[in-house]
């Protein structure tokens, strides 16, 4: 609360000064736009990178896999961890029946991420439990390529 100064002296002022509630909201702004850009989502994977790739939004219902460089799978961003990459790839494709059978016959689609340092045969090994579990479409999910 605050007094009035100068000729009129009418007693206190009930205005709310919001020059500090001001101050507060820019840095909490500017926190934000700067931390923001630094939050990483999904699986810290290095992807190769395509020159003709077809763009596709998020989904929360897409089925994606992850499988990085030190052989970690991930499935819908949640890391598999049963002690070995033998009894990962088992329970990859449990989790997979399940979602495909929480969503029916409807899209047999799976999006998989698989780092450029994996050997291709660790890739089609996965694949093929993508197979063995129903998917039907795998989709290789690629960097653009930069031209120039």
């Amino acid at each position: 609360m605050s007094m009035s100064v100068g000729e009129k002296k009418d007693g206190p002022v009930a205005d709310i000064n919001v020059t500090p509630m001001a101050d507060i909201m820019i840095v909490l702004l500017i926190i934000f736009m700067v931390i923001t850009p630094l939050i990483t989502k999904g699986i810290d994977v290095e992807l190769p990178k395509a020159a003709n790739i077809h763009e596709r939004p998020d989904d929360q219902d897409n089925i994606m896999i992850g499988f990085t460089r030190n052989f970690t799978i991930f499935f819908k961003g949640v890391r598999l961890e049963t002690g070995s990459y033998e009894k990962d790839r088992v329970e990859l494709g449990e989790r997979l029946r399940e979602a495909l059978q929480e969503r029916g016959d409807t899209d047999k689609l799976a999006f998989l991420k698989a780092d450029i340092n994996i050997e291709y045969g660790e890739v089609m090994k996965i694949m093929e439990v993508l197979r063995r579990a129903g998917i039907e479409e795998i989709a290789l999910i690629s960097e653009p390529k930069v031209e120039g």
